[in-house]
């Protein structure tokens, strides 16, 4: 498994922090900041989303480049 990217981690750390407020928010009875909360998990998901699309890409990106390597090499090999 390779590193996660930027977006996947600040995806997570927003789920992280709306999970909080909305914790917070359900605790203390406070509606707005319970549904701030459940809006930033929301966004957190999304964006971890995004980069794990994102992530697949530059995988399939790689993946094409070894193969086209692997082809050249077989090939210079005869």
């Amino acid at each position: 498994m390779s590193v996660p990217n930027r977006d996947e981690v600040e995806g997570k750390f927003e789920q992280a922090k709306g999970w909080v407020k909305d914790k917070a928010g359900e605790a203390t009875g406070n509606r707005d900041l319970e549904a701030e909360g459940e809006v930033q998990n929301a966004e957190g998901k999304t964006q971890e989303s995004w980069g794990k699309v994102k992530h697949g890409v530059g995988d399939a990106v790689d993946a094409v480049g070894d193969a086209v390597s692997d082809a050249g090499d077989r090939i210079n090999k005869g």
